[in-house]
């Protein structure tokens, strides 16, 4: 039996533990955004270094203005260096009356497909996710005593409220943390089957707004027609955002946007995706982004606008005939290649600005932002953890993103280093909505997966000199 053969059949033999561990992960209530839960943070990052340290890694502590991070290095293996980045925060579970099971109680529920769902606020993201490769590297000490490369790992605790303390951690540690590759596992799969290398992701800008009009809510019968009134006023400014062809308006918003490269566009359309069966899973049957573009190219490739909360009022049991005085609004642009954050920002806020009338107030919080990331479509290390998926799954993808990792220009920028996307969550696994839950065959079979990695890594290191 090689040693591959032996680290596969660890990681099979150890499936139960390893679940039972995710779920006294999943416990941990580490939601970052709530002052609250900041020693739950901490209990996280404590359970993460016992975790690592019981498997022969040099794991500490390291705190930072909000919750610590979480740093473990193993030198004993040779070939590629490689440094793991996950996040041990999770999403509020709010709202708790539409979970069907505790949030922070995983339950192990057995599904009609044979699989079994892993429940629980964080079971995807990222607790399960960045376990499948904290226990394949168990699975490779336990089989033989070391792992096949150099490793390292840092987890953090801010990444769901955007990593204030990560850029300045990156560069008070750069020589401690710089590898070869950053390994991420926070994404998708491409379908139930095929697993992905995600090498083109979407930027962000979060806005909040808040429009002031009257110095206090008013009778509408009374002031009906003469008052503005701010919440009307909000719905329609952030409603003309969208253009009937689903364009956005912002002047300048796509000055900087490059079509999609043939070549790219080739590779898409090869993929078995259904378009309808995307949008028909969550109960929707027509793409709402921009007419003429495949739905892959909207969530992928196409900047975005979306409305995330629109609030003022009354809004309590029974009625209330109120002219609201303030409104308030969350919105975000995704972003692509090209497109800086600061200046969409700065566009939106002008174009607001511009639509409202002399009586109305506004303020604008910020709530992040972040470019546009496109990876290498080549390289050793990608063709490698390529062949390790195709290994274990048959087959595998390059795909892209609508989602953003701001986290991958800081490894960049910082520490010069560029990153593998490989992830095993599913689209149906609820991240951020209740319900969340984790696929056990997507578990069991990322460490084994990346038990595959690995040895490819150290493999081809040793072929290619």
């Amino acid at each position: 039996m090689t040693d591959l053969e032996r680290a596969l059949a660890a990681a099979d033999a150890g499936l139960d533990a390893s679940v039972a561990r995710l779920c006294d992960f999943i416990a941990i209530p580490s939601v970052s955004t709530d002052p609250a839960h900041a020693a739950d943070c901490r209990r996280a990052a404590g359970w993460l270094v016992g975790e690592l340290a019981g498997i022969g890694m040099s794991a500490s502590l390291r705190d930072t203005a909000r919750h610590p991070m979480v740093v473990a290095h193993d030198a004993a293996g040779s070939g590629p260096h490689v440094l793991f980045y996950g996040h041990y925060d999770v999403q509020p579970p709010d709202p708790l009356d539409l979970w069907t099971t505790p949030p922070f109680e995983a339950q192990l529920l057995p599904q009609p497909n044979g699989d079994t769902w892993i429940t629980g606020r964080g079971a995807s993201d990222d607790k399960g996710q960045l376990l499948t490769f904290v226990e394949a590297c168990r699975a490779w000490k336990t089989a033989t005593g070391a792992l096949p490369v150099r490793v390292s790992m840092l987890f953090e605790g801010e990444e769901e409220i955007s990593s204030p303390s990560l850029g300045s951690f990156l560069d008070a540690t750069a020589e401690e943390l710089r590898a070869d590759i950053v390994l991420v596992c926070d994404t998708d799969m491409w379908n139930r089957d095929i697993p992905a290398i995600t090498t083109m992701m979407r930027g962000l800008v979060g806005e909040e707004i808040t429009l002031t009009a009257a110095d206090r809510d008013l009778h509408s019968g009374i002031f009906g027609n003469a008052a503005r009134n701010a919440l009307e006023l909000l719905a329609t400014v952030l409603g003309n955002i969208r253009d009937a062809q689903g364009h956005v308006t912002v002047p300048g918003f796509y000055d900087k946007v490059q079509e999609l490269p043939e070549a790219i566009r080739a590779t898409w359309a090869r993929l078995p995706f259904d378009a309808a069966a995307f949008l028909g899973g969550v109960g929707l049957s027509e793409p709402a982004g921009e007419a003429g573009r495949s739905v892959l190219e909207q969530v992928w490739a196409r900047p975005s606008f979306e409305l995330h909360g629109l609030w003022g009022g009354f809004t309590g049991e029974g009625f209330k005939t109120v002219i609201p005085a303030q409104a308030q609004a969350k919105i975000s642009f995704r972003l692509v290649a090209g497109q800086d954050p600061e200046a969409i920002r700065a566009a939106f806020r002008a174009h607001v600005r511009a639509a409202l009338p002399p009586d109305v107030r506004v303020e604008f919080t910020t709530h992040g932002g972040s470019p546009a990331t496109i990876l290498p479509h080549d390289g050793a290390l990608l063709h490698s953890a390529l062949a390790g998926l195709a290994d274990e799954w048959g087959d595998a993808a390059i795909a892209g993103t609508g989602g953003s990792i701001p986290i991958l220009n800081a490894f960049r920028d910082r520490l010069g280093m560029d990153a593998l996307l490989v992830g095993f969550a599913r689209f149906d696994n609820r991240v951020h909505s209740p319900n969340e839950k984790y696929d056990l065959s997507s578990y069991h079979r990322g460490i084994r997966s990346w038990v595959r990695i690995l040895d490819r890594f150290a493999k081809d290191h040793q072929t290619t000199g």
